[in-house]
């Protein structure tokens, strides 16, 4: 029964796709197209930052559509976009495994982290992410789910299967929105949700209400991978390029560094220490 519930959550979880596929930002007009699709590296301005300086350097053109990483998949897959960045590794594993994607390589990471109230009504500060959900669970808490198969909300069913349990009832506040806009919601309600950490030192002034309360440990670990389609696609060449690129020495140092001067701390992990953080499965 327990699988049934999972199984239709996800249904219903299912995100839907603009219909005329307007793109959400373009960078450089360069001769070589790359569309590419993806969530919060696009939202938080690192997408924007990389992929100026490849325009320039390649002669390319970024074509980027707002995505999470379930639906940035689906893109992939319908032959939209020529290139995802996700952060859902089982969806990935799955996807190479089933031989339609290719090229997924491990550029870099953040982590997820469990914010909510300052006042921890459900007392979950401190502990392990499976216990923390179980005492939300339990208490009634009010919390905030993306509830759009992005990556996040993958990485959220994941915990909830581990302790167990398919989260319902009035307490547990679908979105079906976007990392910040998420974040915003929880602020607004008072409640729990697991959020990446760069989205929320990004909005951390806009969500003064909220404080980090579980964090740490592997599954945690929030690693991001591009992909692409196995049969090419127009940009499959400039995606090879780009990803190529984000891995060169220089965009990794870029990467060490992003968020610092702006929030006073670096908002993602290189690829050589997100495999330190996340050894299992790159």
């Amino acid at each position: 029964m327990r699988a049934i519930l999972f199984a239709l959550a996800a249904l219903a979880a299912a995100p839907t796709l603009a219909q005329d596929m307007t793109p959400t930002a373009v960078w450089g007009e360069g001769r070589n197209l790359l569309r590419v699709a993806t969530g919060s590296p696009g939202e938080l301005g690192l997408l924007e930052a990389l992929a100026t300086d490849f325009a320039k350097k390649s002669d390319a053109r970024i074509v980027w559509f707002r995505a999470g990483s379930g639906a940035a998949m689906k893109l992939l897959q319908e032959r939209k976009v020529d290139m995802a960045l996700a952060h859902a590794p089982a969806a990935e594993r799955k996807a190479v495994a089933d031989g339609w994607a290719t090229g997924r390589r491990l550029f870099g990471s953040n982590e997820f982290w469990i914010v909510g109230p300052k006042s921890d009504p459900a007392k979950i500060a401190g502990l392990d992410a499976v216990e923390a959900f179980r005492k939300l669970a339990a208490s009634g808490a009010k919390t905030v789910t993306r509830a759009d198969n992005s990556g996040t909300h993958q990485k959220e069913m994941e915990i909830w299967k581990a302790a167990g349990l398919a989260p319902a009832g009035d307490w547990y506040i679908p979105t079906r929105d976007f990392m910040a806009a998420s974040l915003q919601r929880a602020e607004k309600e008072g409640a729990y949700f697991l959020t990446d950490s760069s989205t929320f030192i990004a909005e951390r002034a806009n969500t003064p209400g909220l404080t980090i309360l579980v964090k740490g440990g592997q599954v945690l670990v929030n690693p991001y991978h591009t992909l692409r389609l196995t049969q090419p696609t127009e940009g499959s060449e400039t995606a090879k390029a780009f990803a190529d690129y984000l891995l060169s020495a220089e965009t990794q140092a870029t990467l060490r560094g992003f968020g610092k001067a702006r929030y006073g701390e670096a908002m993602y992990n290189d690829a050589e220490a997100s495999r330190a953080k996340w050894p299992a499965d790159q």
